[in-house]
């Protein structure tokens, strides 16, 4: 990816994103989506999200579409690609939530995410950052059914001070 500087207008972009991710009704849809919704098989992905009469399934498309639409403005070249991955992780997050099931899902829904997954295979930041979200869900994951998981720093953790009083 080339650098290049974003420009004001990238900046009302990103900011009308925050923006709308703060409305009432989305805030719920991404706090259930991201927190509360984890299917181990495509079947209960598909239950939620093929079912109209199913209370979650406009949060499930709302978070879905709201992101491959972000993604598809940085892939179009409507918004700087790096100033888009520094200032927005959840779409990732989402990609790498279903990653385990993600295939089995594009065999019955071939655009499913696929705008997030081209922002991760076109621009090495995006790639760079989808791979930390990755492993952070995968030990999220494992915590989820109470396996170990082995911790991963990103940053150095910091390293116990001498107490200054002793």
């Amino acid at each position: 990816m080339e650098r290049m500087l974003a420009t004001p207008a990238d900046a009302e972009i990103i900011l009308k994103l925050y923006e709308l991710r703060t409305e009432a009704v989305m805030r719920q849809a991404r706090a259930w989506v991201t927190g509360e919704f984890w299917p181990k098989t495509v079947e209960e992905f598909y239950a939620i999200y093929e079912d109209p009469k199913e209370p979650h399934n406009p949060w499930l498309r709302q978070v879905i579409t709201y992101w491959e639409m972000a993604a598809a403005m940085v892939l179009h070249g409507a918004v700087s690609a790096e100033l888009f991955v520094d200032c927005n992780g959840e779409g990732f997050f989402l990609l790498a939530k279903f990653a385990p099931i993600l295939e089995t899902i594009r065999e019955k829904n071939p655009g499913f995410l696929t705008k997030t997954g081209e922002l991760v295979n076109r621009f090495s930041a995006a790639a760079q950052r989808y791979e930390a979200v990755l492993k952070r869900l995968e030990a999220t994951r494992l915590r989820r059914t109470g396996q170990p998981a082995q911790e991963q720093y990103f940053y150095a953790p910091k390293q116990d001070q001498p107490d200054s009083a002793s």
